[in-house]
């Protein structure tokens, strides 16, 4: 049996492996533009990365997880699948 561990979780692999840039446009081109504008404008968001705020975005709202993991995943080029990700898919 193989173990498979993300750094902190699949999003956060996710967000790395497109970058933030990409994963902005997927989020505005999925409709939730302002919603993130909104929370990038909350005092507990200042002093993060950018990628930290994603990360944060998407588990804000109940299902967003959900359904970000599969755009995102949808999103990636076959070369950047997150390790973790690329391991368990190998061995299945």
């Amino acid at each position: 049996q193989r173990i498979f561990v993300c750094a902190a979780d699949l999003e956060d692999e996710l967000i790395r492996a497109l970058g933030v840039t990409r994963v902005e446009e997927l989020v505005r081109a999925e409709g939730d533009l302002r919603p993130l504008q909104t929370f990038l404008r909350q005092p507990a968001q200042r002093g993060r990365t950018s990628q930290q705020q994603l990360r944060r975005f998407l588990s804000t709202k109940k299902g967003r997880k959900i359904h970000y993991g599969r755009v995102l995943t949808e999103a990636l080029d076959p070369d950047r699948i997150p390790a973790p990700l690329d391991g368990l898919l190998t061995s299945l």
